[in-house]
């Protein structure tokens, strides 16, 4: 089954650009496009797309107004936003997200109609996989499911009495405990997110005290300017401080810092021992800059068994390796549950890897990240 791809903007070039993008996809299917909103709205209740990719900036009705108008119909149509690299597309964008967008990818600064076609290419396409495979479990969920009136009763396997540990594992299990019991109290809190971070930062960062007594060291996939407008949203919403990152800057308690979009962000030493952040140029990991592996990495190296990493919704396994070094140094991880994830990427790589202490929904993560904080006191 072909995934159903409607373009909505008001631009003829990129109209173009995406629909030659799409049709070198398989199982892809354009399925009509607009140019403008009020055409887009039109189309999706005509043609019934599963996904639209929608331009902020269009005459008649803009993306955050065809937003709204979708979230008033009921319409299921799954959006990924297609933005401007400038400061006031990174505050669009964002509102969008808050509005129900999926995801968001942006257009391409190049003047190459080959490049851009590549450049849309490695955004939209992993996106338009993570969606087709939704559908598809949509649909197998949609199936009616009646057996046969002929079909046997399933054969029950009898019951079996479980295993009781022996003396040796459960002298493991207590040592074990005892460790964890004893592990020092976080200095520092890591969070890495992609798809769906804004807003699950947006509810979980609220739910952190003022004084919560640590810094707070957060990787969001995003491009440069977007990681700003995010920051400075997030200011508005939470008791602690919430910055863009800067290169050198000392990291001080009850201050979340975001990784600059398009560059890497790793915990470094002062020659007075203090601690400051570092902003490089350094390649990109996972096919991301930032990514939450150079992060991580950073502070298992550091601050061996004294920082806390949180995983959070996001495609890709970005995230994992750091995790395993932090793991062996004894660091506490919290991993996001699937059914709160957008997408459940990101953590169930770290999750599937055994590099995890507890999965919580996204509600439970911030009063969790207070209580290790604290050593256990709410």
């Amino acid at each position: 089954m072909s995934l159903r791809v409607l373009i909505a903007d008001d631009s003829a070039l990129f109209r173009r650009a995406i629909s030659d993008v799409l049709a070198a996809l398989p199982e892809v299917e354009l399925v009509g496009s607009a140019a403008n909103g009020r055409l887009a709205l039109q189309k999706v209740r005509e043609l019934k797309p599963d996904v639209l990719t929608l331009d902020l900036e269009m005459p008649e009705i803009d993306g955050l107004g065809v937003l709204d108008a979708l979230r008033q119909t009921g319409d299921k149509v799954a959006v990924i936003v297609v933005s401007a690299l400038t400061r006031r597309g990174g505050d669009l964008t964002l509102r969008a997200l808050e509005k129900g967008a999926f995801d968001f990818i942006t257009k391409p600064d190049t003047t190459s109609a080959e490049e851009s076609r590549a450049a849309i290419r490695r955004e939209l396409a992993p996106r338009l996989r993570t969606l087709g495979h939704r559908v598809a479990v949509r649909d197998i969920l949609n199936r009616p499911t009646h057996p046969p009136a002929s079909a046997a009763a399933p054969r029950v396997a009898p019951l079996r009495a479980e295993a009781v540990p022996s003396s040796a594992e459960l002298s493991g299990i207590a040592s074990r405990m005892n460790r964890l019991a004893a592990t020092n109290k976080p200095e520092l809190v890591l969070v890495g997110v992609s798809t769906g971070g804004p807003n699950a930062l947006a509810k979980m960062l609220p739910q952190l005290p003022r004084d919560i007594g640590v810094p707070i060291l957060i990787v969001q996939h995003m491009p440069p300017v977007f990681t700003q407008s995010l920051a400075d949203s997030l200011a508005a919403r939470c008791g602690v401080r919430v910055r863009e990152a800067a290169h050198g800057e000392p990291l001080v308690p009850n201050t979340a810092y975001i990784a600059p979009g398009g560059r890497q962000m790793r915990l470094a030493i002062a020659p007075d021992g203090s601690r400051i952040a570092q902003i490089t140029d350094d390649p990109p990991e996972n096919n991301c800059r930032p990514s939450v592996d150079y992060l991580f990495r950073s502070v298992a190296n550091l601050l061996p068994g004294r920082a806390m990493a949180v995983i959070l919704t996001g495609m890709g396994n970005d995230g994992t390796l750091g995790l395993r070094l932090l793991k062996r140094q004894g660091c506490f991880v919290i991993a996001q549950d699937e059914a709160s994830c957008v997408v459940y990427g990101m953590p169930k790589s770290a999750v599937d890897a055994g590099v995890t202490d507890v999965i919580l929904p996204l509600e439970a993560i911030g009063g969790r990240i207070v209580t290790t904080v604290r050593g256990g006191k709410a």
